[in-house]
């Protein structure tokens, strides 16, 4: 009987917060299904599951930090066709009574608060019930169109598009905020778009109404969310400290580990932006591209050409990746960055490649990025030109051999051919791992580069 454990989410992942249980004992889970999410130093994240089976068992409560390697929870490897649903909830009754009255104390979860009943939840699939979660629908009040009564991904959508009392449109980040605190998103008005509920409409929703002061009470006044207010404040104080240790100790590691070598150079980005601004002229605003696309996509192309930049250095040497997975450096608003990866990178039009990257920064922010983009970058782009930084040398992040950076695309003088003109341009440095290339490598694959951002029709 396989175990689902803690997964390293980064070479820096020591231990993990589970912060929410997508499943539970008689779920039937397939191999990618969203099992369980996580909350590490850096980010909270989805973790799926790497098997196929029965949730037999709940082995670490909501709310319990635990080390890498930790089980979480049983999984009985019992072939789908010989397990239906039904079957299986009859399979695994004993022992999810146990793990369910074991998990009543905990403080109720975000999917608790949108499913309240236990039964509900036999009736529908993990990645369904998921979905249901992340879109703000009450599956308790959907009527399931699939086999026997199962609610499908279909009655979600649908549920969705239906303006009913299923639904309250609110952000995953909200619902689950709301579960902690014990506060009824029905009952909130909501001021985002559309009128979703916030963050902040239920921290608001959460504060207790002002009172008429009386004479006992105008003597020695107290706010009643003063020591709420300074606990949050102390959790995310603790939270941003906590992140700062975690880079502050890889980082080390890394300088005293691996012997970086750097190079710069200057980009002519002339082609690149008329390009761009003539394909930008037949777009919606929301469909535009910028610069970074184009830089990402060709720091991705040199990669797959000069393969000493992209892959691992362990105990075993330098092993190449055969695909390009582009960690992109994000900084996070609380303080402190992570560098999810975007899947293929070399592989993707660059129009699909700016649509991943406004989801990756989206989802890195709101802390809802999944296990594979933090575990398996091959080689990380930084990019601080918008923050008016003209160069940056960054620090390699193990085991990965190689760390791509970005300035700011300004306008400067430009001389060629005994003529001066001002073009677009923007400093790109490399950092590389010694042991695994030298300076006529990286300096190659800058090289690359700049020769791919030539023809930007063709990347």
């Amino acid at each position: 009987m396989p175990d689902f454990l803690m997964p390293s989410l980064g070479a820096d992942m020591e231990h993990g917060k589970l912060v929410e249980w997508l499943v539970k004992p008689g779920d039937y889970v397939r191999r990618g299904d969203l099992v369980a999410v996580v909350d590490t130093d850096k980010t909270i994240m989805d973790v799926e599951s790497f098997q196929e089976g029965v949730v037999t068992d709940l082995l670490v409560d909501i709310g319990e930090t635990v080390p890498v390697g930790t089980p979480l929870a049983r999984i009985t490897q019992t072939p789908a066709e010989t397990a239906p649903p039904a079957h299986v909830a009859q399979v695994a009754k004993a022992t999810a009574k146990a793990a369910l009255s074991k998990a009543a104390a905990p403080i109720p979860t975000a999917r608790e608060a949108v499913e309240p009943h236990p039964k509900e939840a036999a009736s529908i699939a993990p990645p369904v019930r998921h979905l249901a979660h992340r879109l703000g629908v009450e599956t308790v009040k959907i009527h399931g169109t699939g086999r026997d009564g199962a609610i499908t991904r279909a009655d979600v959508e649908q549920a969705v598009a239906a303006p009913s009392r299923n639904r309250v449109r609110s952000s995953p980040r909200a619902r689950r905020l709301a579960a902690e605190l014990g506060v009824e998103l029905a009952a909130i008005s909501g001021t985002g778009p559309q009128g979703a509920i916030t963050e902040a409409d239920v921290n608001r929703a959460e504060a207790p109404a002002p009172e008429s002061p009386s004479p006992s009470t105008q003597a020695t006044p107290k706010p009643a969310s003063e020591e709420p207010a300074a606990g949050k404040s102390s959790d995310a104080g603790e939270r941003v400290a906590s992140l700062r240790r975690a880079i502050g100790a890889l980082m080390s590691r890394s300088k005293k580990s691996i012997p970086h070598y750097y190079l710069s150079t200057t980009l002519d980005l002339r082609a690149a932006v008329d390009w761009m601004q003539s394909v930008n002229a037949e777009r919606p605003v929301a469909a535009r591209l910028v610069p970074s696309a184009l830089l990402l996509k060709a720091a991705a192309l040199a990669a797959r050409e000069v393969p000493e930049m992209n892959g691992f250095y362990d105990d075993d040497g330098f092993r190449p990746s055969d695909s390009v997975h582009l960690g992109v450096a994000v900084a996070l608003r609380q303080g402190g960055l992570v560098a999810p990866a975007i899947h293929d990178a070399d592989t993707l039009p660059v129009e699909t490649l700016m649509e991943k990257l406004r989801d990756l920064v989206s989802r890195a922010r709101s802390g809802r990025l999944q296990r594979a983009e933090m575990a398996d970058p091959t080689l990380t782009v930084t990019n601080l030109g918008d923050l008016g930084v003209e160069s940056v040398y960054g620090v390699i992040y193990p085991p990965q051999v190689a760390m791509v950076g970005f300035g700011r695309v300004m306008e400067q003088p430009w001389a060629q051919n005994g003529m001066l003109g001002v073009r677009h341009a923007v400093i790109a440095t490399l950092s590389a791992d010694h042991r695994v290339s030298d300076g006529m490598r990286g300096a190659r694959y800058l090289a690359r580069i700049e020769e791919l951002l030539q023809k930007p029709e063709e990347l």
